[in-house]
């Protein structure tokens, strides 16, 4: 993600994409190579899943700077597509921007056919459809914010299943915009991932879509699983992590790279999401994701936590694992926040004040997980409740302060109290406590 990139608002979530340095030149000769480099098949549990099923019934949509589907590796894989940037082919495969490569790349890791003898990139869900959305990301005439939510609600509109969003904002908050093409998604029952970013790259906390409620978001660790310095943001709306380092994809051509990035963990759980959805073809939405991120193996005492969420990503306990069913998604209810919080924009008096001068709203956080208590212990006042008694109470715990105050004057007046400087211990926002010296009562 570059400078020009970040400034444009919204960019794309991989840090870095390299050429393969190890692998003999040539495509052909370098598809004898990759697909031995893909250690999250054995290590995730992906080969594991691959015993119940590969995906096959599912579609998924990448918008991303449109996929190359002439690629040997994702020979019959699209099905389908569109160009939201007014400057691709109508189909959305043909790249395009500074980063034309990167939408090929995240689509060979999600549903990768390789080639035969085991050849080339093969993806976590080798049986999955594809559809491709190419979105310009500042390189077309018309808004990023505008082409996305298009994005979304054609994806939904032409049959996605799981919608795989390797892109960030690079602000907690979003337009309204989003608002109705997220909405859209979750009322048809899609499941929504997008990446956490990369530090490194400039997205030092999580940035929209992955601040969004109900929307899966992905951080990356390194093949260790720790947490990756450079190539994984964090937050508290992070509800997996995926590998994201020592990454090989497909790239336009018939070429490889190696690469780093969420983007890139990103389409491994949209991978992990298909092979639920095709072994498990009667569940919602909600509890996709809640399998997903109920089977994640914890990482730390913190859990959710904002560097892995829920933990490191388990495919074959996420698609063959007994799992309670959940009434809401684990992410959140994007209909309750935009109910709560985009409310106080249109609700507040005409008095001229500026309605949007107080900032973004809120961050949301994943739900609690069951038996856990949702104020984190502390029983605070919803936003809601303070927009309705907060200033009622206010004003009466005024009148009351100032009345009391009179009395105790007069009191002490009446009295005659008069007493000598005392040591009064105050603690300010420091460790250690202050002591100085006060009169007996105010001037």
């Amino acid at each position: 993600m570059r400078a020009s990139a970040r400034r444009r608002g919204l960019a794309l979530a991989a840090l870095t994409a390299l050429t393969l340095p190890l692998l003999p030149a040539g495509p052909a000769a370098a598809a004898t190579r990759v697909q031995g480099m893909e250690y999250w098949l054995d290590d995730y549990g992906v080969r594991e899943a691959w015993g119940t099923t590969r995906g096959a019934g599912v579609t998924v949509a990448v918008i991303d700077t449109g996929v190359d589907a002439s690629h040997p590796d994702l020979a019959g894989a699209v099905v389908g597509g569109t160009d939201v940037s007014g400057i691709g082919g109508a189909d959305g495969r043909t790249p395009v921007g500074e980063d034309s490569g990167h939408g090929t790349m995240v689509a060979s890791l999600l549903a990768g056919r390789g080639q035969p003898g085991g050849l080339g990139v093969i993806g976590v869900a080798p049986e999955a459809s594809l559809l491709t959305i190419s979105v310009g990301f500042g390189a077309g005439p018309r808004p990023v914010d505008t082409e996305v939510a298009e994005a979304v609600t054609w994806a939904v509109d032409n049959g996605a299943d799981v919608i795989n969003l390797s892109l960030t904002r690079n602000t907690l908050d979003w337009p309204e915009s989003w608002d109705e093409a997220f909405l859209h998604a979750a009322e048809h029952d899609v499941v929504v991932i997008a990446a956490a970013g990369n530090r490194a790259a400039g997205t030092e906390i999580v940035g929209a879509p992955a601040t969004m409620p109900g929307v899966l978001t992905v951080a990356g660790v390194d093949r260790r699983g720790v947490a990756s310095l450079d190539a994984s943001s964090q937050g508290i709306t992070i509800g997996v992590s995926a590998p994201s380092e020592q990454l090989v994809g497909a790239v336009p051509g018939g070429g490889y790279v190696t690469w780093q990035g969420t983007s890139g963990a990103t389409p491994l759980v949209s991978g992990v999401a298909a092979l639920v959805r095709a072994a498990h073809p009667d569940l919602d939405a909600a509890n996709v994701i809640e399998r997903i991120v109920a089977t994640a193996e914890p990482v730390g005492a913190e859990v959710p936590g904002p560097l892995y969420g829920f933990g490191l990503l388990r495919a074959a306990d996420a698609v063959g694992r007994a799992v309670p069913a959940v009434t809401a998604n684990p992410m959140g209810d994007l209909a309750e926040w935009v109910r709560v919080h985009r409310r106080a924009a249109v609700d507040e008096p005409a008095d001229g004040a500026d309605a949007g001068a107080a900032g973004p709203a809120p961050l949301p956080s994943a739900v609690p997980r069951a038996g856990a208590d949702p104020s984190g212990g502390v029983l605070l006042p919803s936003a809601a409740q303070l927009r309705e008694v907060g200033i009622p109470l206010a004003l009466l715990l005024g009148f009351g302060l100032a009345a009391t105050g009179l009395v105790v004057f007069a009191v002490r007046e009446l009295a005659g109290l008069r007493k000598a400087p005392k040591m009064v211990r105050v603690r300010r926002e420091v460790p250690d406590p202050v002591e100085f010296e006060a009169p007996p009562r105010p001037e």
